[in-house]
Formats: structure tokens, sequence, C-alpha cells
């Protein structure tokens, strides 16, 4: 049995992740796998219920499941709130308690829906199967110090970009292992020529390449990196980068493949659960309307089935009954083609179940 932490939050989150919930169900009758599943609040639901966007009850629970699929948080509801108590510190807690410092966004295009990718056929007639490692837990975003302040009667604004050579060290070899299982080809994204803590991810990074010999390591900076994302996708198998970048270049991807929507992402730690969740956001603009397409959280139920489960087979034939589902023209609106057959996300995910069960 397998204990599975589900935090719906916030928007669409909860209608994609009754999607989720139900092919899981799905995959649990057909291939005799048991799920203890617990349903959690988080984000501003949890706010409203608790008055805190995650309890230590509820983190607690996730520390003890074997994996924690997650939705999305957030929404103008509590957009008024202080920035310690916003529904999107629920994410942030949940990344630094369980110590996940490896996000994953795989991107690859599923041929039906070449069309919604802004790229040219002949650019996308390579195939586009990407891999997007992202260091999670430094860089930008969690540096010190940072902050506004006033300096000679002017507001000055700081931020620091700080990494040390173990964080640099412990996702690069996450990325190693993850390019030998695919085609053996990693890309170190960074801004070197400019960047300090770039200059040490080479250094670092390159050590950790004498321990994967079999392994090609190249090198491309950001800059260039965003134009043959465009230019050439084909050509990348697994982009290692930091996490500022890793957040940008992976919004990139997703828009080559046609959709946020279409995009899972895991997040890796040393040890302890794997957290799982839709790269989308909560879009209250859609929720509550069934509009939402359920793709992305499906197939970061797959990586679950996979990464932290061992599923390996399972979760391939939910990722086929995806591509399946899409190549018989059923779509919901964000994807959808002049000759799809447009249907609800509640629907998409039981036409999903139809074809894992066929």
């Amino acid at each position: 049995m397998y204990d599975v932490a589900l935090l719906p939050g916030d928007g669409i989150g909860p209608e994609v992740m009754a999607q989720a919930e139900k092919v899981l169900k799905a995959v649990s009758k057909i291939y005799n796998v048991e799920f203890n599943i617990i349903k959690m609040p988080a984000g501003g639901a949890s706010i409203d219920e608790c008055g805190v966007p995650l309890t230590e009850e509820v983190l607690e629970s996730c520390r003890k499941s074997d994996a924690v699929l997650f939705g999305a948080v957030g929404g103008p509801k509590w957009d008024h709130l202080p920035m310690e108590v916003r529904p999107e510190r629920a994410i942030l807690k949940l990344r630094k308690e369980l110590d996940l410092f490896a996000n994953l966004r795989p991107a690859f295009l599923i041929p039906a829906l070449s069309a919604k990718s802004p790229l040219k056929g002949e650019i996308l007639e390579k195939g586009v199967d990407i891999l997007v490692v992202r260091e999670l837990t430094g860089g930008l975003y969690f540096g010190e110090p940072k902050g506004i302040e006033v300096r000679d009667g002017e507001r000055v604004a700081r931020d620091t970009l700080l990494y040390t050579e173990e964080q640099i060290r412990r996702v690069a070899r996450i990325g190693f292992k993850l390019a030998r299982s695919r085609r053996k080809r990693l890309c170190l994204v960074d801004k070197a020529n400019v960047l300090a803590s770039s200059r040490l991810w080479r250094e670092v990074v390159s050590e950790v390449a004498e321990e994967f010999p079999d392994l090609e390591l190249s090198y491309m900076y950001v800059d260039n990196c965003a134009m043959q994302l465009i230019a050439n996708p084909g050509a990348f198998d697994v982009i290692l980068t930091e996490n500022t970048f890793g957040d940008i270049l992976s919004d990139e991807a997703a828009a080559v493949i046609g959709s946020l929507g279409l995009m899972p992402s895991a997040s890796l730690g040393e040890k302890g659960p794997c957290l799982y969740e839709p790269v989308h956001g909560s879009a209250p603009d859609i929720a509550g309307k069934n509009l939402a397409n359920p793709v992305a959280m499906i197939l970061s139920a797959a990586m679950m089935l996979d990464i932290s489960f061992g599923l390996k087979e399972i979760s391939e034939k939910v990722k086929e009954a995806v591509a399946r589902a899409l190549e018989a023209g059923y779509a919901t609106p964000d994807v959808a083609l002049p000759d799809s057959k447009i249907i609800s996300c509640e629907e998409m995910g039981d036409v999903i179940i139809s074809f894992i069960e066929k």
C-alpha cells in the first residue's frame, strides 16, 4: 500500500485533482495496486479553514506519506493578506520542510497537438522531449540579504544570488542520473561570462561529470538557450540550471509544446516523500467552471507512480492513455483545435480512464 497525501488547494486545483484521484482509483482497480489517499487542505483553503496556509498537522502527514500530490494555490480572495500568510507560502513551506531541492519539468510534444505550438512544423518535426532540472532551494529567490531600503533619499532594492558547492553538487548528480536513463546528454545552462555563481556552477558540475564518463556534458549561456529552445528545441535532452533560469526556461518549454496545462513536475529531495504538481497555477478566472485541463495533473500523478513507487510500466500506461485521448481529438478548451471534440475537465478525466482500461 502506498500512502498519498492529496492537497488540492485553490482555484482549479480541486477540479484537476479530482481527475488525478479518479485515475489513481482506476489504476488501483486495474493493476491491483493499493493507495491510501489522505486529502487535506492547503493554501487559501487552509487559510479559510485553519487560519494558516499550511498547518503543522498537514505538514506532518505529508512527511509520513510516501508521496505528496499537490494541486494549485492562490487567488484574488487572499491577495490582501501579508506575504508571510499568503496561500503560496504553503508550497514554499513544503519545499523547505521536505528539503525538495530538485525540480523536474518534462516537456514533450504530443504530435496531435503540434498545431497548438507557436513553432513551425519544420522545427517540430525533429520532436521535442526535454527535461528541465531546476535547482529549487537556492539562488535569487532565497539568498540573503534581500529587501528594499532608502539610501540618500531614494529607494534601493537588493537580492542576493547565493549558491553553495553542495547545493550545486547534489542537484547535478540527479541531473546526470536522469540523463543516463534518457539520451545521455546534459546541458548546463548558466551565465558564466558574467556571474560568479555561474562560474561555480561550471566548476562543480564539471567535477560531478567525472562520475558519469558515459554521458555528454555541454554548456550554454541562458540567453542563447532561450533562443535555441525556440529555434531548435529538438537539440535538447536534459537541461540543468539554477533556480531563476529554470523557472523561466521551463515556462518557455511549456509554450513550445502548446500549453502550461500539459506540463507536469516533480520535486525531489535526498530522502523522504517527493512532491508532484502541475506547472500551471490556480487559474481563478475559470475555477468552478469545469473548463480546466487536467492533463498536467494526471501526468504529475504518472510521474509519482514511476519515481516514488517504482511502477514505471503503469506510469507509461497512464501517459499513453493521455496521448491516445488527445490523438483521438478530445480536448479541453485551452488546447482545442478546429476539429477537436471539446469536452469538460471531468469528461477529459473519464476519457483518459477509458483509454487506460483499454
